[in-house]
């Protein structure tokens, strides 16, 4: 029997090169980190680094590795990823030590950088082979600056491999200025009746169907439910293109589909991201609605239905996405909703991608979904607002999409597009201004009426309500007089990510002086540094430019609690 083509790739790392890999087989990139070494490793010694853009996908390599580990022995791994305390991540190498280490690059960087007391700096000196898994996607979600500061490091005589099952130009750039030697090898699954007719490869599965279906905007929740329902109790992963829009799906489809279990997951997730994620890869049936942070890589049994709810960002996104399906040699169908005017789309994927898309006919809309979806807003408010928040946002993606040549947003009605979103109201938004909206019909209701169910923010809302119809003034907005000019909103995320990243620091340097001992601690705390009387300064500057009204309470809240986005 002939080894496998991804294994016949693996003999480029004995000839010391640096390798560029078109492939996303973990198996593979297991097989080149657990290469025998003339010496064996110490227990603090790590010959390997495998980085990967996501925690699903850096937990579900250490699974894979930690089955092969038990083969081989003498050799330990260890995840280092976010969502959990850093002190954890410490006192595990510390107590144990790893061989190969497998980690997210801002967890990564963190302990490289603020060594803690592990030294990892000198830990990577015997370093051999580093990998970087979706490499595009690191470049992507803008890795690039730790990415630098990992490299800096790690020794510079060392085997770098790229893998990705997409080479863009930000690849091809870190290529030239970090790898010696490259060498670009692209490892494909060949149909051989198709190569003797002189057809070219696709970019997807041969056992994969792709289909379409075209729906009105107002009709496309209503056409989901009734094709879920004609297909039974399977499988779905349903992408969606922003975490607004995830989130607020969610709790409509877990209203609606009471016979399936309903999962959500978002790039802004936090802690429950590994929790849910697993949940769903036990289940046998469920939805999972998500977006593109689950597109690549993630490898979860026995998908049977990739549903892509709009069209993706970009159309190499639209082949990562119906990969979490028909995957190891298994049947699977992808399913992209297209409006009327998005029927051009189908045609750019055949010529750009090399996607045949098959129709499937609309089922019929199941009746009543938007009444439903409106009563369960007005049960609580808190809905409402995520109903707004994903409309807006799905406008504001939609208007940056990639291929706004063809998707372009003066084509939308938009009026439909917020029926489909089961809208009470119109929200307040500069795309809707001059636009036609007659085709939406607003609930007929006071929007004041609709309450929390939490009750400590329905107490909150109702305080401010008063506030208003007394002086006219919603509080915590101020005047407009009182504002500070308006700032990119690129400088404003970055302000919020640094005061993040020092309320970081301040927790994670506390729960290493719990760890080291009470004694220390006490000695420590008889002076005050100089960075605690800057921070100090800081919150104390902060207050007086709240009283003197130079920044709203919004602002306030945001730069002094360091708001979770």
């Amino acid at each position: 029997m002939l080894p496998h083509p991804y294994l016949i790739r693996v003999v480029i790392i004995y000839q010391g090169v640096y390798w560029v890999t078109k492939v996303t087989k973990v198996t593979e990139k297991l097989l080149i980190a657990l290469k025998r070494r003339d010496e064996a490793l110490k227990s603090h010694e790590i010959g390997a680094v495998v980085i990967s853009p996501t925690r699903e996908l850096a937990t579900q390599t250490s699974e894979v590795l930690q089955h092969f580990l038990g083969f081989i022995p003498g050799l330990s791994q260890m995840l280092m990823v976010g969502g959990r305390g850093v002190v954890k991540d410490v006192s595990e190498f510390r107590d144990k030590g790893a061989n190969i280490v497998i980690a997210t690059p801002g967890r990564l960087e963190d302990l490289l950088m603020r060594k803690h007391d592990i030294n990892l700096p000198s830990a990577v000196k015997t370093l051999e082979v580093l990998i970087l898994d979706e490499a595009d996607r690191l470049l992507d979600l803008g890795f690039d600056k730790s990415l630098t500061t990992i490299l800096s490091y790690l020794p510079k005589q060392r085997r770098t491999g790229l893998f990705s099952a997409t080479q863009t130009k930000e690849i091809e750039m870190l290529i030239r200025a970090g790898l010696r030697n490259p060498v670009i090898v692209s490892v494909k699954e060949k149909n051989s009746n198709r190569l003797a007719a002189g057809e070219e490869a696709l970019s997807t599965p041969l056992t994969l169907c792709n289909h379409y279906m075209m729906c009105e905007a107002d009709a496309k929740l209503a056409t989901l439910l009734g094709f879920v329902r004609a297909h039974g109790s399977k499988k779905y992963m349903l992408f969606l293109s922003t975490c607004a829009c995830v989130e607020y799906f969610t709790v409509v489809l877990k209203a609606l589909l009471k016979n399936l279990a309903v999962f959500g997951i978002h790039g802004k997730m936090k802690n429950k991201r590994s929790q849910i994620f697993d949940s769903f890869r036990a289940v046998e049936s469920g939805v999972l609605v998500c977006t593109d942070v689950m597109a690549r890589g993630v490898d979860i049994p026995e998908v049977h239905w990739v549903v892509q709810y709009d069209p993706p960002s970009s159309a190499a996104a639209f082949v990562h996405r119906c990969g979490r399906t028909a995957r190891i040699g298994h049947d699977g169908s992808a399913l992209v909703m297209l409006l009327p005017s998005e029927d051009a789309y189908i045609d750019f994927l055949r010529r750009n991608q090399k996607v045949e898309l098959e129709n499937l006919p609309a089922p019929s809309p199941v009746p009543g979904v938007l009444e439903k979806v409106r009563r369960l807003q007005l049960r609580d408010r808190a809905v409402a607002d995520k109903a707004a928040r994903a409309y807006v946002s799905y406008i504001q993606a939609y208007n940056k999409h990639e291929c706004n040549l063809i998707l372009r947003l003066k084509d939308l009605d938009l009026g439909r597009l917020a029926t489909g979103f089961c809208l009470l109201r119109l929200p307040k938004m500069p795309e809707l201004k001059g636009r036609d909206t007659s085709s939406f019909q607003p609930a007929q209701v006071d929007f004041n009426d609709i309450t929390y169910k939490d009750t400590q923010k329905e107490a909150s809302r109702v305080n401010k309500l008063q506030m208003y119809r007394e002086t006219g003034v919603w509080p915590r907005k101020g005047k407009a007089a009182t504002r500070r000019p308006t700032q990119p909103w690129q400088l404003t995320k970055q302000r919020k990510s640094e005061v993040k990243e020092r309320r970081q620091l301040k927790r994670d340097r506390r729960e290493l002086k719990k760890s080291e001992g009470k004694t220390k601690s006490k000695k420590r705390r008889k002076g005050i540094s100089a960075e605690d009387l800057q921070e100090l300064a800081r919150d104390i500057a902060l207050i007086k430019r709240l009283k003197n009204k130079k920044v709203t309470q919004e602002e306030f809240d945001a730069e002094f609690v360091g708001e979770m986005e």
